[in-house]
């Protein structure tokens, strides 16, 4: 029997899930499959509707071969493990005689955790543990939602938290959960044989499609310590995401309250001189904290360096004490050491990493209204770390609808560690961009509209004349927009404003979780929903409720953001253009996912306007409105109301 072809295997899977095959599907399969046969790595930019998740999924069955998919957000995994993997394995056994089995795996604090459930959590004041359930008034929010998670625990397959609906706060969570340092092992464990996280671990050793999410892929490049099983592909979806997860993960945090936890932990289990050893370095570290002012630390002021050596070595004393002094009259001393040891540990990692002062760290101090202060450490670049740990042992296919940024995918490649695509040399990976372009329309579906007679925005201080803007696109548009701005106070004022002006529904992030609000605005055509950072990326309403998008203005890094303004330093002193290379690439990343908010589906119609003249005016608008959807772009108010006009009133027509 001949071995079927792509395009028979890409049909039947297409059909399978309901769906359309597109031109730019079929072109994006084909050079997976080219990708994954030649050991080759390829960055594909898929727009909305082209159906990306089968374009990479088929070619990958289709090998054979084990493969790894991370993707950063928790409704694409969802997608994927529970509507298009089911599907396509389905659609494509007939055709290749083999049946690929799949699975999901995610961090260890992912998964209920049988041992807290049944013997307890780690008392803090008195020895050994105790029992969460009986502890938490059974009317509080607390304890309803923990007697609704030990019922959970008897019913669910997978002790998976995003199984759990409706969800629990974290809080609630963290009571039934453990991390990995905190984990005891399963041979250690008395629950170790019905552990919902190596169960989930034995199902993807035996997968051929393991579903992840960034975070476990950045975990298991940094540390050393292989988390995921054996792959020979690599496909690393929403990849536009990934730098920033992966600095995340990479990223140290030292606050008062933490390092507290830790010596309160360790107090009962290791000798006087131990504990109060750290309880000394601790009351030190948090006077410092006390005074301390947000911003970059360039050199480790002298207190603060004594202050974290005296942390860390404190730390080191009480590590050992831990491992070497038993207390049988501690209750379940196993758990009780084992959380000690995790938070005392990460103490001394964290604190040692800063006085070390490697130059390829950026160390700074944060201030929060409601925690405080923390100290932070994180790496000036990740692009050598994804270099050498996640091109080098097998083929890597990373896609997005934003990867092709100013017109090239060099900005993205070189923050993922590439060298310019054809760059020849031992040791340099190799790799291909292509735009597989998108089923829509956009100059027909949608317009571009930059308001070009406003004033500069400045840092702070309130815009009057963007107000008066936005308040009649809004009214011209009927509702139906989505209000995407920079900060938090900029989404709250203009919500307070456009609700004293206008008689529209305008809902703000923040007021109700994101879910409901979302559900809310696509139920009605009239409502608003303003809000900032997770609306330029989470949302997908397609059809009438969402035909205006507004962007107030260019989402640059703030100038004071430590960690931003270092890596745009260290391009300039490496004789790069730091502006164009970092801020630059992070505006026009976040624009062009924010501008992909407003055609989702073959018959939408709408505007995306920015409020922000620079993007017309600026050295840089090009390149900026170059990374957008090829919408047909005005500067004209006139027209971009009356354009709004005439589409609520074909909407209002059709009902909608």
């Amino acid at each position: 029997m001949t071995k079927p072809s792509l395009p028979e295997l890409l049909h039947a899977a297409v059909t399978a899930v309901g769906g359309v095959e597109r031109p730019g599907q079929v072109t994006m399969a084909e050079a997976v499959a080219e990708a994954v046969d030649d050991n080759a790595h390829l960055l594909v930019q898929a727009g909305t509707g082209t159906g990306k998740s089968l374009g990479y999924l088929v070619p990958a069955l289709a090998h054979g071969e084990r493969v790894v998919v991370a993707t950063a957000t928790l409704a694409l995994q969802r997608q994927l493990v529970e509507r298009d993997l089911p599907r396509t394995v389905d659609a494509l056994h007939p055709l290749l005689r083999r049946r690929p089995e799949f699975a999901m795996l995610k961090g260890r604090s992912n998964y209920l955790c049988l041992h807290r459930l049944h013997e307890g959590v780690p008392q803090e004041e008195e020895d050994g543990l105790f029992d969460q359930f009986e502890a938490a008034a059974p009317t509080s929010k607390l304890g309803k939602d923990l007697l609704r998670m030990r019922d959970w625990a008897d019913e669910t397959e997978t002790g998976d938290r995003d199984d759990l609906t409706p969800g629990v706060s974290d809080r609630a969570w963290a009571q039934i959960s453990v991390s990995s340092r905190e984990c005891l092992g399963a041979t250690k464990c008395a629950y170790g044989a019905e552990c919902f996280a190596e169960a989930a671990r034995e199902r993807a050793k035996l997968a051929d499609v393991v579903v992840t999410n960034h975070a476990l892929l950045a975990i298991d490049a940094i540390e050393g310590a292989p988390v995921l099983p054996q792959h020979e592909v690599l496909i690393v979806d929403e990849a536009h995401e990934l730098v920033s997860r992966v600095t995340g993960v990479a990223t140290g945090e030292l606050t008062p309250g933490q390092v507290n936890r830790a010596v309160r932990r360790a107090a009962k289990l290791v000798n006087e001189k131990a504990a109060d050893s750290l309880q000394t370095a601790a009351e030190t570290f948090e006077r410092l904290m006390e005074l301390a002012l947000p911003g970059r630390l360039e050199e480790l002021p002298e207190d603060l360096g004594y202050a974290l050596m005296a942390l860390r070595d404190a730390a080191r004393t009480v590590i050992s004490a831990l491992g070497s002094t038993r207390d049988k009259s501690i209750q379940d001393e196993d758990a009780v050491r084992k959380q000690a040891l995790a938070s005392v540990e990460n103490i001394h990692d964290v604190a040692e990493r800063i006085t070390q002062g490697s130059e390829y760290d950026v160390v700074w101090y944060e201030r929060h209204d409601r925690f405080g202060a923390s100290l932070r450490v994180a790496p000036l670049s990740v692009a050598g770390l994804l270099r050498e740990k996640l091109f080098a042992e097998r083929s890597v296919v990373l896609t997005s609808a934003t990867l092709k940024l100013g017109g090239d995918f060099n900005g993205v490649g070189a923050s993922l560690g590439l060298a310019p695509e054809g760059t020849e040399g031992e040791d340099i990976p190799q790799w291909k961009g292509l735009d597989v372009g998108s089923p829509f329309d956009y100059p027909k579906q949608g317009i571009l509209y930059v308001a070009r007679h406003l004033a500069t925005p400045g840092r702070e201080g309130s815009r009057g004349d963007m107000m008066d803007e936005l308040a009649n696109l809004v009214e011209a548009a009927g509702g139906r927009t989505l209000g995407l701005f920079s900060s938090m106070r900029g989404a709250q004022a203009a919500a307070e404003e456009l609700r004293g002006r206008l008689d529209k529904p305008i809902l703000l992030q923040g007021e109700e979780t994101l879910g409901e609000l979302i559900k809310t605005f696509a139920a009605d055509p009239e409502t608003c929903l303003f809000g900032t950072l997770s609306l330029w990326q989470g949302v997908d309403v397609p059809g009438a409720s969402c035909q205006l998008v507004v962007m107030d203005r260019i989402p640059f890094p703030r100038p004071d953001d430590p960690l931003m303004s270092a890596r745009q330093k260290a391009v300039e002193e490496g004789g790069g253009n730091g502006f164009m290379a970092v801020a630059a690439t992070h505006a026009a990343l976040l624009m062009a996912q924010g501008a992909g908010r407003l055609v989702r589906a073959t018959g939408d119609r709408g505007v995306v306007a920015v409020l922000d003249p620079r993007l017309a005016n600026a050295r840089y608008g090009s390149y900026l409105r170059a990374s957008l959807p090829d919408f047909w772009y005005t500067t004209d108010r006139n027209q971009v109301r009356r354009s709004l006009a005439t589409i609520d009133a074909a909407a209002k027509v059709d009902g909608k």
